[in-house]
Formats: structure tokens, sequence, C-alpha cells
């Protein structure tokens, strides 16, 4: 192989390694995340007291 293939290769396999370090990272705080026994976070959330009694719903 020539330099220019060489470096080619070592780069490819620079990029698919740090790609897979990302992957590997993202799937940790997802695990990481599930562990910590909350629950995930919603759109639903709670809303603020607008004043009104409980009773008018």
């Amino acid at each position: 192989m020539t330099k220019t293939n060489k470096t080619i290769v070592g780069a490819i396999a620079g990029a698919a390694v740090g790609s897979a370090a990302i992957a590997a990272a993202l799937l940790y705080s997802k695990r990481k995340a599930k562990a910590d026994g909350k629950p995930p976070r919603t759109s639903n959330a709670p809303h603020t007291p607008t004043g009104e009694p409980p009773e008018t719903d």
C-alpha cells in the first residue's frame, strides 16, 4: 500500500472507533437514566395551579 492509502485506511478506522465510542456513551447514559428510578421526561408535565378550586374540573 502506498502512504496515501494507509492514511485513508487509518482515517476510516479512526472514524469507526469514534462512532462506536459515541454510540456506547449514548446507550450507557440512557441505561443510567432508567436506573435512577425517575420516570422519563414527558411533555405532559403537571401544570402550574391557575387559582381555580380543583372541584371545577
